[in-house]
């Protein structure tokens, strides 16, 4: 009867249950792998041979039989070094030389050649598909065991040696359980919003973008501030909830960056080079990896010099800032990655920075001007909800004891915000105003008559597109809700329509 070791392998950032099922027979040694293993597991072979002899065992080779591992479901490509552990454990229960109850118990892990038990990627959304199967009992690297350790309804025990998990369950010597370790996500204590003085106009579009999770562009000079905003904006936001702790962590497991730390409430913030490639903003690769947009879920996506990121770059954009989600189907199998995300993009008015500035001279032509701003398209253009002109304010006399406002009345007011949406919008499916779907606008976006009138005047007078008017009542009813009213006055829509509708928007 062939040993049965529970296990899983990744795909993207979800994990599917793969059984680890060995067989010996008595005839000329071989050791064979069956079950679309790639590169990495294929190799697997050598490292366990040697991890099996340095544990004091009997190795493949010593042993006159025809050792067969099959990775179940056969259709499905397994790849990375994750299954050593399980496939060891099973030639050593095949082989009859452990012996225990592991029936109910998930194994994963990279094996040294020393028999040291060394940490994978993807650990947590392991955790979670042996969750989903009722497993009660999870051994990983100790290094990847407090990250998983918050998972309700599994113990999880971290490993450093395949001797330590051998014993483990022959029940001589019991491994490590990890209790729960979740940080508090509390902010810094140097606050860059606090120091931002002036651009009175700025911060407060950063505080709709945050109450709503709106989409923001930001122009202006060169040292006008843009960078330094839209690090203040990652510091309004409030802490994470727990589905969405969850969300997050499950991708940065995936993604090999939770280097075994408790998990944090703190929202993401991603800020990629303008020379990276599609695939590294978008996500992808032969087998599909999250990709900056994704790592970015539940938090700030921030592209500075919006207009040197690769054309490919800005338009592999479109969709995910859409719907939310970016799909990437590939030969080795496809990958549904989350994208949930504020875009917050910074950009200078002209190629020298000096456009529209009254006290510096442009050296630009209008060509080179109409080429650098063209670079962003206009669909591209209309997905950013807010756009604001970020001027260059230099003035040594600005008193220091005038700060921003109270910094915690701020984030008081965007959380109210945010429970607000919560419970109006729970109904929809949906958390923020910037997820609300075009079916659900006038359910959710009631105007009075007087911002009717409005919406309707602003529409002709800036011509605008469906889209635009659609996220113009978003806006205003992140305005509205910042106010704590239910319904979307004309003072809410007017401000609304001021932040949508900019310099750039005409330009484009």
């Amino acid at each position: 009867m062939p040993t049965r070791i529970r296990s899983a392998g990744i795909i993207g950032i979800e994990a599917s249950p793969i059984d680890i099922e060995v067989d010996s027979v008595p005839g000329i040694h071989s050791f064979l792998l069956v079950g679309l293993p790639d590169k990495a597991v294929q190799e697997s072979k050598d490292r366990i041979s040697a991890a099996v002899r340095n544990s004091s065992f009997t190795p493949p080779s010593a042993k006159h039989k025809r050792i067969t591992v099959s990775l179940a479901p056969a259709d499905v490509r397994k790849e990375g070094p994750s299954f050593d552990l399980p496939i060891a454990l099973g030639y050593l229960a095949e082989t009859k030389q452990i012996q225990g109850d592991w029936h109910n118990t998930f194994f994963a892990g990279e094996l040294g050649l020393d028999g040291s038990v060394r940490p994978i990627r993807g650990a947590l959304p392991l955790v979670l598909c042996a969750q989903a199967q009722g497993i009660t009992e999870v051994v990983l690297p100790t290094e990847n065991a407090q990250e998983c350790a918050w998972i309700e309804g599994v113990s999880v025990f971290g490993a450093a040696s395949l001797g330590d998990v051998v014993a483990h369950i022959m029940k001589t010597h019991r491994l490590k359980k990890y209790l729960v370790t979740v940080g508090d996500g509390t902010q810094h204590e140097d606050d860059p919003f606090e120091h931002i003085i002036g651009q009175t106009s700025a911060k407060r579009a950063l505080t709709v973008a945050a109450a709503g999770g709106h989409n923001v562009l930001m122009f202006g000079a060169p040292g006008s501030g843009k960078t330094l905003l839209a690090r203040a904006l990652a510091s309004l936001l409030p802490p994470l909830e727990h589905s969405e702790m969850l969300d997050v962590a499950r991708i940065y497991s995936a993604a090999g960056l939770l280097s075994g730390e408790p998990i944090l409430r703190k929202r993401p913030f991603r800020n990629p080079h303008h020379t990276a490639s599609a695939t590294a903003v978008i996500g992808g690769g032969t087998i599909p990896r999250p990709g900056e947009i994704s790592l970015a879920h539940r938090g700030v996506l921030f592209l500075d010099e919006l207009p040197e990121f690769p054309r490919t770059v800005l338009e592999s954009l479109r969709q995910p800032l859409e719907d939310g989600v970016v799909t990437i189907a590939r030969a080795a199998g496809s990958a549904r990655l989350p994208a949930q995300c504020m875009l917050v993009a910074a950009m200078n008015p002209c190629p020298c920075g000096n456009a529209g500035d009254p006290q510096l001279e442009c050296i630009c032509s209008g060509a080179s001007i109409m080429r650098y701003t063209k670079k962003i398209s206009g669909p591209l253009l209309d997905r950013l909800d807010i756009q604001v002109r970020v001027p260059r304010e230099v003035s040594l006399s600005l008193k220091k004891q005038e700060k921003s406002k109270d910094i915690d009345s701020v984030r008081a007011a965007i959380a109210l915000a945010w429970n607000a949406q919560k419970e109006r919008n729970a109904r929809f499916g949906i958390l923020r105003n910037s997820d609300i779907r075009h079916g659900f606008i006038q359910d959710v976006c009631v105007l009075s008559s007087d911002a009717e009138r409005l919406l309707e005047a602003s529409a002709k007078v800036f011509k605008l597109s469906m889209r635009s008017i659609h996220r113009i009542q978003k806006i205003a009813r992140t305005i509205a809700d910042l106010e704590g009213v239910a319904r979307i006055e004309e003072k809410h829509l007017a401000e609304a329509v001021q932040l949508r509708t900019s310099d750039m928007a005409s330009a484009a």
